[in-house]
C-alpha cells in the first residue's frame, strides 16, 4: 500500500522489509551484470560527487511562485533563517568557523545570495545541538528555514509525530568516509516537506556547487552557470548569483578543509562533528564509479 494512502504518514506504518521480502534487494532487482553495472554499485569510498543534468532551465511560460510560497515569503521579509546543528566540542563563533560547520554556513549564504540578488548576508544563524532534534523541531515550526551541519536521518523524512511532519533531505553536499557497510555519514540542507517548490530550489543551489565543479566554473566565472526561469523572474540568476558567493564545490572545500579546490588531492583532515579521520574520499567528482549508498537511519 503506497504510504500517502495510509491513515496518517508516520514511519511506523511503514514496514520496509516487506518490500526487500516481496521483490529483493537492488542486486536482485538489478538482475546480475557482475561488475559492469558502472554507477550502479555499492560505492566503496570513491567519488560520489555528481552533478544530475539539469535539463533546460529556461521555459517559454514562466509561473510565479504563489503568494504564500516560501520564495515569495522569505523575499518578502528579506532574510533566511538558517539553523546550524554544531557538535558537543564546538567552540568559537559559527560565521567564522571552517570544516563542517562552516561548510554549511557557506551554503546558507549561497541560498541567501540566490534569493536576495546576490546578497550573501541576508541570513540569521541559530546553533542547535548535534545530540537532539531541537533543530528539526525549530524548522518544523517556522523558527527557522533550513537546517545545516547535521547528518541525513531519514527517520524525518517521514510524519513522526504531531510536530514533526516529515521534511526534505537535499542532495548531500558532504559524504563521510566510513566503510559502506557501517552506515555512511550523509550531510544535506533540510527543508519543510510542504515547500515542493522551495525544497527543489534548495537542492538547485547544492547541485548548482557540483555543477560548477564539473564544468570548470569558478566564482570568478559564474556568469557562465544557466540562466534559470522556472522559479519566476525574480530569480533568473539564482543560479549565477549562488556560484558568484561559494564559486564551486572545490572552492566551499578548500575555504573549509584546506588545499587548492582540486580532486586529485588527498589530505587526511579531522572532522571535528565526527570524531574521525576523513580523506577528500567520496567528496570528489565521481568519474563514471560506483554510486550506490544507502541512507541511514531508516525507519525500522
Amino acid at each position: 500500500q503506497n504510504y500517502t494512502g495510509l491513515s496518517s504518514h508516520v514511519a511506523s506504518d511503514l514496514d520496509f522489509m516487506n518490500a526487500v521480502y516481496c521483490v529483493g534487494n537492488y542486486g536482485d532487482l538489478f538482475d546480475g551484470g557482475g561488475n559492469n553495472r558502472g554507477r550502479n554499485q555499492i560505492n566503496n569510498g570513491t567519488g560520489m560527487l555528481y552533478a544530475v543534468p539539469f535539463g533546460d532551465l529556461d521555459i517559454d511560460t514562466i509561473v510565479e511562485p504563489a503568494i504564500d510560497s516560501m520564495l515569495s515569503k522569505l523575499r518578502a521579509e528579506g532574510t533566511i533563517h538558517c539553523g546550524v546543528t554544531i557538535p558537543a566540542n564546538f567552540t568559537g563563533r559559527v560565521i567564522e568557523s571552517g570544516k563542517l560547520v562552516g561548510m554549511g554556513v557557506d551554503y546558507c549564504r549561497a541560498l541567501s545570495a540566490a534569493i536576495f540578488t546576490g546578497d550573501s548576508e541576508a541570513v540569521k544563524f541559530t546553533t542547535f545541538p548535534d545530540i537532539d532534534n531541537s533543530s528539526f523541531v525549530s524548522l518544523a515550526n517556522g523558527t527557522i528555514d533550513v537546517i545545516v551541519g547535521g547528518r541525513v536521518q531519514r527517520e524525518y523524512d517521514f510524519e513522526s509525530s504531531a510536530t514533526l511532519e516529515g521534511f526534505h533531505f537535499s542532495t548531500p553536499y558532504y559524504y563521510g568516509n566510513e566503510p559502506f557497510i557501517d552506515n555512511v555519514s550523509f550531510y544535506s540542507v533540510v527543508t519543510r516537506e510542504d515547500d515542493v517548490l522551495f525544497a527543489s530550489f534548495v537542492n538547485c543551489i547544492v547541485l548548482a556547487t557540483i555543477y560548477a565543479q564539473t564544468n570548470g566554473i569558478t566564482r570568478d566565472k559564474s556568469g557562465d552557470m544557466p540562466y534559470v526561469s522556472i522559479f519566476g523572474t525574480a530569480l533568473n540568476w539564482a543560479l549565477r548569483d549562488a556560484i558568484a558567493y561559494s564559486g564551486g564545490y572545490g572552492e566551499i572545500y578548500s575555504r573549509n578543509f584546506g588545499g587548492d579546490g582540486g580532486y586529485d588531492q588527498i589530505a587526511s583532515l579531522s572532522i571535528e562533528s565526527g570524531g574521525f579521520k576523513s580523506t577528500r574520499g567520496r567528496n570528489t567528482l565521481n568519474k563514471g564509479g560506483p554510486l550506490m549508498l544507502s541512507f541511514p537511519h531508516l525507519p525500522t
